[in-house]
């Protein structure tokens, strides 16, 4: 499993937290109880297999929904 933080625009809602989280936590490949996006700083942490899926595929997934992406970084 790969470590990632993606770094996104700051969030006006906490509604959109959970709608980032619950999109990205059902992504094949992500590890479900690995996403959590922390409201104040607007940057998600996850785990995911990069046999499966990749982070540009996520950060896709989550700039299909409406939130733009600054920036990623896999630890």
């Amino acid at each position: 499993m790969e470590k990632a933080i993606i770094q996104l625009e700051p969030l006006t809602c906490p509604s959109c937290m959970t709608k980032i989280e619950n999109t990205v936590k059902g992504l094949s490949g992500v590890n479900q109880d690995s996403a959590k996006l922390l409201f104040n700083t607007s940057k998600l942490r996850t785990k995911f297999d990069a046999s499966l899926i990749t982070i540009g595929e996520i950060e896709q997934t989550i700039e299909e929904l409406g939130y733009p992406v600054s920036r990623s970084k896999v630890l």
